[in-house]
């Protein structure tokens, strides 16, 4: 049964974690509903509905350079192009380009045929160190900070990761740390119906403080994953920032080593301005794994080999729909299959 654990009062603040300026509501998004068509699906025909959009553009641009010919400088320029395009970005595409050439003189590769198999070999050559799965047995409470803009679906991702757990026959504990919408609130609480997981939420307050009670709440139950929201901000927002560093402090009071893995949630649809938040909030926090999200909004799903290129921090996860189970571990093979098929 639905346990949501709620305050009367709200608790002293911590002295280390100023107050900050409420981020701007929005109405909560009801948690996702899987169909019964959806339900048939494999997790490889999902992910390749999901890269629906960035294949059939790069399709539509590949199948005409790959169609037959020799190749030139003209078809290295186009490549280039098609990439680029594709939201690749620019130090990425230039990687790929030197290892496709690299092949080219390597195999004694002549015609355009031959290109498709070796840009998919240097794209998973290059995507392949990302691919780590987030092992979660070497504490417990494992604790699990997740951070990122507004809008880029941290409050679904977090529903989707704690329906991934209890898969795996773990417990799970959610902390509503965005104290500032209650959409936010609202929608974890209709996770937590959903999953039967405890929610340890404030209507308002110190955002530290509630994560602070849930990872004590956490440890008193031994419940094995406790999943940390915290309020949207933008890389720009240096007061923010700040404060999310002091609340990722405040973790390690309630657990010393914790929070074990911080998350960033990107979203796909943002194209380059992925990598700039990347940077923002590793050079901020030290992220160490990254959930990439609604892949199935947009053709620029070529924004993973930027990011790979720019800063590359293990994609633990994917997200490509809507329904309960379109959040997966990433699997660079599996990804890259996808893209081109």
């Amino acid at each position: 049964m639905f346990d949501f654990f709620k305050k009367d009062k709200t608790p002293p603040p911590t002295p280390d974690v100023p107050a900050s300026t409420p981020a701007p509501e929005t109405p909560a998004a009801p948690a996702p509903t899987e169909s019964a068509a959806e339900n048939k699906l494999s997790w490889t025909e999902r992910l390749k509905n999901g890269l629906a959009k960035t294949r059939s553009q790069l399709g539509n641009q590949l199948a005409s350079l790959f169609g037959g010919g020799k190749i030139d400088e003209d078809v290295y320029e186009e490549l280039e192009t098609i990439l680029l395009t594709s939201d690749v970005g620019v130090a990425a595409t230039q990687a790929l380009l030197e290892q496709i050439r690299q092949r080219v003189k390597r195999q004694s590769l002549s015609d355009t045929t031959q290109l498709k198999q070796a840009l998919k070999d240097a794209l998973l050559e290059l995507l392949a160190p990302l691919e780590k799965p987030l092992v979660t047995t070497t504490h417990q409470p494992f604790v699990i900070m997740l951070a990122g803009v507004n809008g880029a679906g941290k409050t679904t991702s977090i529903g989707k990761l704690a329906n991934l757990f209890q898969a795996q026959g773990k417990s799970v504990l959610i902390a509503a740390g965005d104290t500032f919408r209650a959409a936010a609130r609202e929608q974890l609480q209709a996770w937590g119906d959903r999953n039967n997981v405890h929610v340890v939420a404030q209507e308002s307050g110190d955002p530290a403080a509630v994560i602070f009670d849930a990872v004590n709440s956490a440890k008193a139950r031994n419940i094995d994953i406790v999943l940390a929201d915290t309020a949207g901000r933008l890389p720009t927002q240096l007061n923010l920032m700040e404060e999310i560093r002091k609340v990722q402090r405040v973790i390690g009071k309630a657990l010393p080593g914790a929070p074990h893995e911080i998350l960033l949630v990107l979203d796909a649809n943002t194209g380059q301005n992925a990598i700039s938040q990347v940077k923002a909030f590793d050079d901020a926090l030290g992220v160490t794994g990254l959930v990439l999200s609604k892949l199935d909004g947009t053709a620029k799903g070529g924004v993973i080999a930027a990011i790979a290129q720019a800063r590359p921090i293990p994609i633990r996860y994917i997200g490509v729909g809507e329904s309960i189970a379109d959040l997966r571990p990433f699997k660079a093979e599996e990804f890259v299959d996808a893209l081109f098929s």
